[in-house]
């Protein structure tokens, strides 16, 4: 077999970790190199600029170590039963890639996973040995969030989350059954084993000493999760059910939705029907709306009989749509928690309504200049030059927002 060059790895394993979910930067501490001790930056504001090798911009370096392993799950193209193209960085070519990609200024971070070799120790020790060594060695300063695994051992995942800002592990499917089934070299309990202590580890190290010192901060942007829906029989109500969970008992920053997608001749196996991407899209709708307006996931999935959410239009519309009752609402005399459930309102939108109105009554062109999106709310709102009158009351009102059938073409 002959040898891969550089290049043609980072073709194979950038592509291939186009399957794990990243995010920004945001949430980390702030650091820089300005003083010329170290290289690289990261701002609490996120990072914003790199190159994936298709051209699209993105923030990160983002990579898989190998794709080889040990495992077989049903749903992953880099099963070892799976028939693709394989890979593996050694740790030098990590380091190296990523300093010589931040020096072009194409990336400002890391984003680094790996399928599983030899043993989930093996794998996780030569993981972080390259942060460790972008690190310590290379004093590298910019932003680098790290897929840790949960058989690991729980030294190398505290050392993991001491150089990387962000840590991650995932629960891969919504249900303990799930995984049992599809991915049985893993086990529910302790993946969750694993996210508790990294949530111990990260509430530690937030508490200082008895002298007042504060010990080195631990994954500073948090633990976030990567959950694949699609792959299995879970409805989104089952989903949500369970992100609410994970976020209550590990404080995770982001549960990542990433919808499963068959690949021919790798995942051919597995006898289930891929979602549409529409669906990853309303759960992180869904996702957001529990966060930061308030909404639990039984409400916002109580709308239809099978618990899932309505495709065609955002879910806070669907519920707004299924409580007509509620509606029209007084922008000018509302509570804070009734306005972030009127469709069209952000929560940028309802901070503003609430300083206006402190100085004077709000009027339907002031809605368009705070930012509201004035579709979605005409039906919902009354302000004092705006009544929806019995527009609430009709019959093709859910019409009016989902998009019209299309007729797909033949050929």
């Amino acid at each position: 077999m002959a040898r891969k060059s550089l290049q043609e790895k980072l073709a194979i394993l950038s592509d291939a970790a186009r399957y794990d979910a990243s995010c920004a930067s945001s949430g980390t501490t702030r650091r820089n190199s300005r003083d010329g001790k170290g290289l690289g930056s990261t701002e609490g504001s996120g990072i914003c600029h790199a190159y994936a090798p298709d051209g699209r911009c993105i923030s990160l370096l983002k990579i898989l170590m190998t794709n080889f392993c040990i495992y077989d799950c049903a749903y992953c193209v880099n099963r070892v039963s799976s028939n693709v193209e394989r890979a593996r960085f050694s740790v030098e070519e990590v380091v190296t890639l990523t300093l010589e990609f931040y020096r072009r200024n194409y990336i400002e971070g890391l984003f680094l996973s790996s399928g599983i070799i030899r043993s989930p120790d093996d794998t996780m020790a030569d993981m972080v040995r390259i942060v460790r060594t972008l690190r310590e060695e290379h004093g590298f300063k910019g932003y680098i969030h790290l897929k840790t695994i949960p058989d690991a051992d729980p030294k190398l995942i505290e050392e993991a989350g001491l150089l990387a800002d962000r840590v991650s592990i995932n629960v891969e499917l919504p249900l303990d059954a799930s995984v049992k089934a599809y991915a049985p070299e893993k086990n529910p309990d302790r993946i969750r084993g694993a996210m508790g202590r990294t949530r111990a580890l990260r509430d530690a190290s937030a508490d200082r000493s008895h002298t007042g010192k504060r010990p080195k901060r631990f994954a500073p942007a948090g633990q976030s999760t990567q959950m694949i829906v699609g792959a299995d029989g879970a409805n989104d109500a089952a989903i949500l059910g369970q992100s609410t969970r994970l976020y209550s008992d590990y404080k995770l920053k982001r549960v990542y939705y990433s919808a499963f997608s068959p690949i021919p001749d790798a995942t051919a196996a597995l006898p289930l029907v891929k979602p549409p991407l529409i669906r990853e899209h309303r759960l992180y709708q869904a996702d957001w709306l529990m966060r930061f307006y308030g909404f639990d996931a039984t409400e916002i999935t109580a709308q239809s009989a099978d618990g899932n959410l309505d495709l065609a239009v955002d879910p806070k519309l669907a519920w707004a749509l299924a409580h007509r009752e509620r509606f029209p609402v007084d922008v000018n005399r509302a509570e804070k928690e009734v306005l972030l459930r009127v469709p069209g309102f952000g929560t940028k939108t309802v901070t503003r309504i609430l300083a206006t109105r402190r100085h004077r009554t709000l009027r339907w062109d002031d809605l368009a200049r705070i930012g509201a999106n004035l579709k979605s709310a005409r039906p919902f709102v009354t302000l004092g030059d705006w009544r929806p009158g019995r527009l609430l009351d009709t019959a093709d009102l859910r019409a009016r927002f989902a998009p019209p059938a299309e007729q797909l073409s033949l050929f």
